[in-house]
């Protein structure tokens, strides 16, 4: 069962809504910094998109896996996890201020904010409001970031509020390019996600 929580919680952390593409980032690696700048801002244009494919956990005491569905239409989400964690299937919808996480077999659980719901019920610290940027190919615009570009000037790694992220791979779909193998390290927690269908979608302006 806490495996199965903990899994849950990542992925709350996909959940923070957009702000300014303003991040103070320092750039390191072989692309070109011009290139960078084109692709940032056109991935950050995308604010909608269904993701299918599958997250994995490894903390101190336990790991595992379970297939990810996340459906993003600019500030609403519909998140469902479900895989061989015993127990059923987790569901969490909601828009900013109004959030419910419903766990098969446990209960309903509401929230103002995915900081909040994660702190209620595990006591962890994730970095809740970045991975919506990151899961994109993207460092989150609020606070320092170092990155290191890969030849093709989209990021290879990045290192922001005490997490490094690896970009292991890239899918080219509608004309975007966007991760689909990403690993997160950060203090006795890894997560690892993979992504089998990116369908990217540009709603607002």
């Amino acid at each position: 069962m806490m495996l199965r929580n903990l899994l849950v919680f990542s992925l709350i952390a996909l959940l923070a809504g957009c702000a300014g593409l303003t991040s103070r980032e320092v750039v390191d690696g072989k692309g070109d910094p011009a290139q960078w700048q084109a692709h940032k801002q056109q991935i950050a244009q995308l604010d909608g998109w269904q993701i299918n494919g599958k997250i994995g956990i490894r903390a101190p005491r336990d790991s595992g896996s379970a297939t990810l569905f996340w459906l993003q239409r600019q500030d609403y989400y519909d998140i469902r996890l479900s895989g061989p964690l015993g127990g059923g299937a987790a569901r969490l919808t909601g828009r900013p201020g109004d959030i419910l996480l419903e766990v098969a077999n446990r209960g309903r659980y509401q929230a103002e904010s995915p900081e909040a719901l994660l702190r209620e019920q595990l006591r962890l610290e994730l970095p809740v409001s970045n991975l919506l940027w990151w899961i994109r190919g993207l460092p989150a615009p609020e606070s320092k970031s170092r990155i290191t570009l890969d030849g093709a000037s989209h990021l290879a790694r990045l290192e922001q509020d005490g997490w490094q992220v690896e970009y292991l791979s890239y899918t080219e779909q509608n004309g975007y390019a966007l991760p689909d193998r990403l690993k997160l390290h950060g203090q006795d927690l890894d997560v690892t996600l993979v992504i089998k269908d990116w369908q990217p979608r540009q709603l607002g302006q």
